[in-house]
C-alpha cells in the first residue's frame, strides 16, 4: 500500500512530468531545426518541486536543490518519472544533487569516475560533455547567445578567455576568425577538456594557447609581458578556495579588482563580456576606467533559461 509521503512524491512527479512534456514538444523541433542538443526543460518553477532538468542529446540530466529535509527517495522517482514520459532509457538518466550557497564553487569537484564524454551539436559546433562524473557537465547552455555575440564580433581579434572551463566560448571565437585566443584556467581538467574540443573542431593549437594557471597570475604575468587583447570573456566561479580549502575568490567583493586588472591588458576599442550566476550579486563597475558599461542580461539568456523565479546569469558588455 502506498504510503502518505509515496502519493505526495508521485503526484509531484505527474505535475513535473507534465511541464516536462510540454516544454519538450515546445523546445524540441525548434532547437533541432538550429541543430542545438542541450537545452533546458525545468527549472524549479513549481515551488515544491526544486528540480532542474535538462536534455542533453537523449540523455536526462536532473538536478534536485536539496535541503535538510530532502529525502532518498524523492530525486529517483521524479527522474524515473520524467525518463519514462520521454522515453529515455534508464542509462541515459543522471541524477545530481545541487546545493545551494558557496558549494556552488566546486564545479570540478567529482561525483564518479566513469571518464565518459559524449558529443553534442551546438549549431555547427562540438562539444565533449560529461553528464556522469561531475554536477557540471561542462557545457553552460545559457550563454549559448552570448558565445554567438562573441563568435560575431571574433574576426581578426586577439580574444582572451578567463574562467575559460572546457573553452565553448574560445571555440565560437576561433570560428568566428579571431587571430589568436588565449584560453585559462586553474584546473588542468578544464584545460585537458578544452583541447578536446578545440580538436574536436577542427581548431588548429597554433595562435590557440592554453594556460593552466591562476587567474590573477595570469592577468600579472600578461601585464609584465605587456600582452594585448580585443575581446575578452570574463565568467568566473561565485566563490573559489585555494588546495588548502581557504577562500581564494568571492566574486561579491574581488570582481572589481579582477575587472581592474582585465582592462589594464585591453586595447583602446575592445570589449569584454563579463557575466555570473551569483543570485545576489551587485555590480560595483563605476571605478572602472573605460567608455562604457551595459548590462545586457535579458540579450543573452535564451528562451529555455527564462525564469519568474530567478536569473540563470547576469552579463555585461564593457567597452574599453
Amino acid at each position: 500500500m502506498e504510503t502518505q509521503l509515496e502519493t505526495k512524491y508521485r503526484k509531484q512527479g505527474e505535475m513535473l512530468v507534465n511541464r516536462v512534456k510540454k516544454r519538450f514538444k515546445h523546445l524540441c523541433k525548434r532547437f533541432a531545426r538550429q541543430n542545438i542538443e542541450v537545452f533546458r526543460l525545468y527549472d524549479w518553477e513549481i515551488p515544491e518541486i526544486r528540480a532542474v532538468v535538462d536534455w542533453y542529446a537523449g540523455h536526462l540530466v536532473i538536478g534536485e536543490y536539496t535541503r535538510k529535509q530532502s529525502t532518498p527517495e524523492w530525486l529517483p522517482m521524479m527522474g524515473a518519472a520524467v525518463a519514462e514520459a520521454l522515453e529515455v532509457a534508464a542509462e541515459n538518466v543522471h541524477l545530481k544533487e545541487r546545493r545551494v550557497g558557496k558549494q556552488r564553487g566546486k564545479r570540478y569537484e567529482r561525483i564518479d569516475h566513469t571518464n565518459r564524454k559524449i558529443v553534442i551539436n551546438e549549431r555547427d559546433l562540438l562539444f565533449y560533455v560529461n553528464p556522469y562524473d561531475y554536477i557540471d557537465t561542462g557545457l553552460f547552455s545559457d550563454h549559448r547567445k552570448t558565445r554567438l555575440m562573441v563568435r560575431e564580433l571574433a574576426a581578426g581579434k586577439d580574444f582572451l578567455n578567463l574562467y575559460c572551463y572546457t573553452g565553448s566560448f574560445s571555440c565560437y571565437a576561433a570560428k568566428g576568425g579571431a587571430r589568436s585566443t588565449v584560453s585559462v584556467d586553474r584546473s588542468q581538467t578544464a584545460i585537458d577538456w578544452t583541447r578536446e574540443n578545440m580538436a574536436l573542431n577542427g581548431i588548429p593549437t597554433e595562435g590557440n594557447k592554453l594556460f593552466q594557471m591562476p587567474t590573477f597570475l595570469f592577468l600579472h604575468k600578461a601585464s609584465l609581458d605587456n600582452q594585448r587583447f580585443d575581446l575578452a570573456v570574463v565568467d568566473p566561479p561565485s566563490y573559489s578556495t585555494d588546495r588548502t580549502g581557504k577562500p581564494d575568490f568571492d566574486i561579491a567583493k574581488d570582481h572589481p579588482e579582477l575587472l581592474r586588472r582585465v582592462v589594464a591588458i585591453m586595447r583602446k576599442g575592445a570589449t569584454i563580456f563579463f557575466s555570473t550566476n551569483h543570485q545576489a550579486f551587485e555590480a560595483r563597475m563605476a571605478g572602472l576606467k573605460v567608455s562604457g558599461i551595459e548590462e545586457i542580461t535579458a540579450q543573452t539568456i535564451p528562451e529555455d533559461y527564462v525564469n519568474k523565479r530567478k536569473r540563470i546569469h547576469r552579463c555585461w558588455r564593457i567597452s574599453v
